[in-house]
Formats: structure tokens, sequence, C-alpha cells
């Protein structure tokens, strides 16, 4: 940083230095508070998804991001994300992945582990855990989520024991 002194004229710059932090005040960094993400986003029996960053919350162009949370022993429906490409990162729980025309392929993750799913992908996210919560972050490379439930996929390991949890309907 350059300081030019007490006694530069900073006069001939002024206008431009206030129109600069009006836009950056507003159009700048943003923070979102984790207790204030938006639940009215695209659902999939099973998972309860909150967005943080998208363009109606931030007017983010080419990225959403939020959270999710699996319930213990839960299974989600079937389904893909479109053309986008979805990053999952572990906050806890353990999580396994089912993916493929039939679900036929297997991976799982913990704390600490990203995954990365390609667009157009079928996959079913499941809770490894009998008896604790799973909970992630998911970056999609569009600004609004995009999820196609896929209902007619026989699936090697049925969504038998899915709840749809999110703050108006509690699990039973």
């Amino acid at each position: 940083m350059h300081d030019d002194g007490p006694n530069h004229d900073h006069a001939h710059d002024h206008d431009h230095d206030e129109d600069a932090a009006a836009r950056w005040k507003h159009d700048g960094v943003r923070v979102i508070p984790g207790d204030r993400l938006d639940p009215n986003t695209a659902q999939t029996p099973g998972m309860f998804r909150q967005a943080a960053v998208n363009a109606a919350r931030v007017g983010a162009q080419k990225i959403w991001a939020g959270t999710v949370a699996i319930e213990p022993d839960a299974k989600t429906g079937v389904h893909h994300h479109g053309a986008l490409e979805s990053v999952i990162y572990i906050v806890s729980g353990r999580a396994r992945m089912r993916w493929g025309e039939r679900l036929e392929y297997v991976a799982e993750a913990g704390p600490g582990d990203f995954i990365f799913v390609p667009p157009y992908v079928p996959h079913q996210e499941i809770n490894a855990s009998t008896d604790e919560p799973l909970h992630c972050v998911l970056v999609r490379s569009d600004n609004e989520a995009v999820v196609v439930n896929l209902p007619d996929v026989e699936a090697a390991e049925a969504p038998e024991t899915v709840y749809w949890v999110d703050p108006i309907h509690k699990q039973p």
C-alpha cells in the first residue's frame, strides 16, 4: 500500500472512490450466516437441501452452493442434476454413493472427503450410518439447483427408509 503522506490532495479522485465504495458495499464480498440458509430449493426425498449461494440470494451467475442433511440410515430417491457438475464435501457422518444405470457402482466417503458427480449421472446418496446424520456442503456449476428425480430406476439398494425432513415435516 502506497502512503502519500498527510498533505496529499485526494480531492481529484474523491468521486471515483465514493462510487467504487458504494458499488462494493452491496456487490462485493457476501457472508451468508449458516442459520439463514434458504430451504426453498429443489428437493429429493430423503434429504434436506438449503441454498446459501445462488442467483436469487446473492446474484451468483455461475455457481450454486448450499448444504444437505441426510437422516440416519436414509437413502435418497435416484436422481441426477442435468448438465450440472456437483461437488459434495462431507462435514460429518459417512456417505455411501451409488451410481450407474442401475446404481451398480458404490463408493463411501467420510469427513473431509470430496465427492465429484459429473453431469447426468444417475445417483443415490445414502447415509451409511444408522445413528448419525450425514451433513454435507454442496457446490454446483450453475446458479440454480437442477434436480431430475428418476423414480423408475430400479435401484440396487431401494430407498426404503426415507424420511423427508425439513422445518415443516419433522422425522416421524
